[in-house]
């Protein structure tokens, strides 16, 4: 008896606790109904709390900074570029914790997702008891992601298995494929990188081929668990030499180069 009268007090202070500190939800989702959906299957829970809702991008920029919030779901269709979107977030709120709301997914946009700081992926179909867990795990500190988006992060790496612990290539990186391997490792896309280095994106293509041949990686995935592998971006280029120059003028032969 007295065993089971300290379980339930033990019990109450739980819910108590909870209650007391809630994990505060914003809703960012284009449907309405969606939305009040979602804040019926939170509303129940005596530890989650939907304190702003919003409907579009620019609200969801408004709604992160103007209340404090532990975890955004996020609706990828807000953002014709969901990741950048993401990433935009969390330069305004770098505390939240973002979990994407995904019509489907593949494995680029998954690592992508990941690579912008999104600590999960759920999809429309989720069912409601896995969206409060979705939400609790990730508010603790989780990644969420179903069975597909774990298989793709594995296959990621394993792929890499042999290019991680090979040497790294002889052919030097000039200043300017250096300055753009900087930029794809900050997750910044073409047309970023182009405003950047002040050229044209075709012409980051080319330098973007031509470092792929160079460290024999294959994408930007690649590229980047290469640099973190190899550290990369923490070592210096000396003063670019005439061979160099050469695979600068290469780069940039086969589309004009803005000035």
């Amino acid at each position: 008896m007295a065993r089971s009268l300290a379980k339930q007090q033990s019990g109450t202070q739980a819910v108590s606790a909870a209650s007391a500190n809630p994990i505060r939800v914003i809703i960012a989702d284009s449907q309405a109904i969606f939305r009040v959906g979602i804040r019926k299957v939170l509303a129940v829970e005596d530890d989650l709390r939907v304190v702003a809702q919003a409907e579009s991008l620019a609200q969801t920029f408004s709604a992160v900074a103007k209340f404090p919030a532990d975890l955004l779901l996020f609706e990828s269709r807000l953002s014709p570029h969901a990741p950048e979107a993401a990433s935009e977030v969390l330069k305004r709120a770098p505390g939240i914790k973002i979990v994407v709301i995904a019509s489907e997914t593949d494995a680029e946009q998954t690592v992508e997702y990941l690579r912008r700081g999104v600590c999960g992926i759920v999809t429309r179909a989720i069912a409601p008891d896995l969206l409060v867990r979705s939400v609790r795990k990730v508010a603790e500190g989780e990644i969420w992601l179903d069975n597909r988006g774990v298989n793709w992060i594995i296959e990621a790496y394993r792929s890499q298995a042999t290019l991680l612990t090979s040497p790294r290539p002889k052919n030097r990186l000039s200043h300017k494929e250096m300055l753009v391997v900087s930029c794809v490792s900050q997750g910044m896309r073409n047309k970023e990188i182009a405003t950047e280095v002040k050229t044209s994106e075709q012409v980051i293509k080319n330098y973007l081929r031509k470092i792929y041949d160079k460290l024999g990686v294959s994408d930007r995935l690649e590229l980047a668990l290469y640099c973190i592998h190899h550290r990369l971006m923490e070592k210096t280029n000396g003063a670019t030499d005439a061979a160099e120059s050469a695979a600068d003028a290469a780069a940039g032969s086969t589309a004009p180069v803005e000035q």
